[in-house]
């Protein structure tokens, strides 16, 4: 239960970090989007072995998350989330790539301990970029901006009920949770499967009320047009200048490695 409740709060709490007044929450949902995409495409391109390249790409969430006042300890949650898809791609090269690179106190590390913490630390920067992307931006202005990108409806809508219904699930699993506490069991690993069964049938009647309450509302099913919004305004182009340029100049140019060289000239 305290599982539960902790990601209702993570669901909430990110909701009412994206309403605040800070100069990253003023940006244009659009603006955010994409250079938050070209930001992630760029950390993806590198090759595994790559790991002091990476190291630039630290400033841009740590700015934009200091500035939209993101407490560290959500971030690392969320991290954690996320971290067990991350170790299992990444622990298996520790086994087989066992190509010897150097020696510290006489312990060999080999070429997959490299590949482990290359993607390990991908990962950790590409949630803090979305995490920073998510907590600056209400969910209807980054769906309005999708749609004004002319992403397909049907993917807008996906990813919109998605989001929206994560929370409500949760509360219906927190609410069997509760009801099963109460009549004197809990739920042990044995009886998962009927209360997963159960979770989804409450779960296809609530969406059946939902659907029926919003065609009551008028809602038929097909694209939802979104008319005005503001145009792009010159902070929003400096911003999308700054990130897209700034990824792409860390992409070709090994910043670590021409500082140690120039260090190493000098010195």
């Amino acid at each position: 239960m305290p599982e539960l409740r902790a990601a209702l709060y993570d669901i909430y709490s990110l909701e009412a970090l994206s309403v605040g007044a800070s100069a990253m929450h003023a940006l244009d949902a659009r603006a955010k989007a994409v250079g938050t995409l070209f930001y992630i495409a760029a950390l993806l391109s590198f090759g595994q072995r790559e790991l002091s390249a990476l190291a630039p790409f630290v400033l841009y969430p740590a700015a934009a998350l200091s500035v939209a006042g993101v407490p560290l300890r959500m971030m690392m949650r969320r991290f954690l989330t996320a971290l067990p898809f991350c170790l299992f791609a990444a622990i298996s090269s520790v086994f087989f790539d066992r190509a010897p690179l150097f020696s510290i106190f006489g312990v060999t590390v080999t070429s997959g301990w490299l590949i482990f913490f290359s993607i390990m630390f991908r990962a950790l920067l590409c949630v803090a970029a979305v995490l920073a992307l998510i907590a600056t931006t209400p969910m209807y202005e980054l769906t309005r901006a999708l749609r004004r990108m002319r992403v397909p409806e049907y993917f807008v809508f996906l990813f919109e009920m998605t989001c929206r219904y994560a929370g409500t699930l949760s509360e219906e699993a927190l609410s069997m949770r509760t009801a099963c506490a109460l009549r004197g069991g809990g739920v042990r690993m044995r009886d998962m499967g009927s209360f997963a069964g159960r979770l989804l049938l409450r779960s296809f009647a609530r969406a059946e009320r939902v659907c029926a309450a919003m065609r009551c509302r008028g809602w038929g099913g097909g694209d939802v047009l979104f008319c005005g919004g503001r145009a792009l305004r010159s902070d929003d182009y400096i911003f999308l200048a700054l990130l897209c340029g700034s990824s792409l100049f860390f992409r070709t140019v090994n910043v670590p490695q021409a500082v140690g060289k120039l260090l190493i000239c000098l010195f």
